[in-house]
């Protein structure tokens, strides 16, 4: 068996998408960075067992879960576009 925080899937199913429509760095370290972020301000929703899974996808397929989501990314994005944790070249 193995934990699972089906969030961080979630998330990054969004952040391709999100992050397309900002003017910032998308290199690896940044959308790590912002899916952190993101990630710390959602609540986890960790599952075991193949049911839990299900469960946890059939619960966060309300439109307002997808708004909470984006939402996180968005205000995350704009963190790290102000201060990227490299040179921007």
């Amino acid at each position: 068996m193995e934990l699972k925080n089906y969030m961080e899937e979630i998330v990054f199913n969004f952040i391709d998408d999100v992050l397309k429509d900002i003017d910032m760095c998308k290199c690896d370290i940044c959308k790590l960075d912002v899916a952190a972020k993101a990630l710390n301000e959602l609540p986890p929703q960790y599952f075991v067992t193949e049911k839990g899974e299900v469960y946890s996808k059939i619960n966060n397929l309300r439109l307002q879960f997808e708004v909470d989501v984006i939402s996180a990314i968005t205000r995350a994005a704009e963190v790290v576009r102000k201060k990227p944790r490299h040179d921007i070249k």
